[in-house]
């Protein structure tokens, strides 16, 4: 997000009302991500917190502020704690570099953001 004054709040309502047309222009295609996004996300051997924390690396990594909004989000209401947010973004910069490290400062507006939210 190269803009700075753009709330991650603001972009994952943004996105999401964006995505209505395509749940109705391509409702197999929604439905079948959907599902693969249940399966994927489930408790298993990891557990949900986990999961997200994965996912918020790899958004980091892609440099998709919409996947840095949505997976900030859903760790913030499963608890993630500012500590784990952070060392996330520490791997998600060692294995990405400087790009993932510009990226990994908008994550920390947005947790920033949905932190104070949620209090």
């Amino acid at each position: 997000m190269s803009d700075t004054t753009t709330s991650y709040k603001t972009l994952t309502r943004t996105i999401s009302g964006n995505l209505g047309a395509l749940r109705r222009d391509l409702p197999s295609v929604m439905k079948a991500f959907g599902d693969l996004a249940r399966e994927a996300s489930a408790e298993g051997a990891l557990d949900m917190k986990t999961k997200e924390l994965i996912a918020l690396a790899l958004g980091v990594a892609a440099r998709c502020d919409g996947c840095i909004g949505f997976h900030t989000q859903a760790l913030v209401r499963l608890g993630v704690t500012r500590e784990e947010f952070e060392e996330v973004l520490g791997m998600a910069v060692y294995m990405g570099g400087g790009p993932s490290l510009m990226y990994s400062a908008n994550a920390m507006a947005a947790y920033d953001e949905m932190s104070t939210a949620a209090a």
